[in-house]
């Protein structure tokens, strides 16, 4: 019991270091969208 209780504990932690950075790339897309958004704006004012 204790053998599989680590086995998920150690799957789980290994999932959330690859989560991370799948969050951050997702957050770069996001704030380049922004930018593009933002600089669209501006060329129309």
């Amino acid at each position: 019991m204790l053998a599989l209780t680590f086995s998920t504990a150690a799957v789980f932690t290994s999932c959330r270091e690859e989560k991370s950075g799948v969050e951050e790339a997702a957050d770069d897309v996001e704030d380049a969208a922004e930018d593009v958004g933002d600089e669209v704006e501006d060329a129309v004012e």
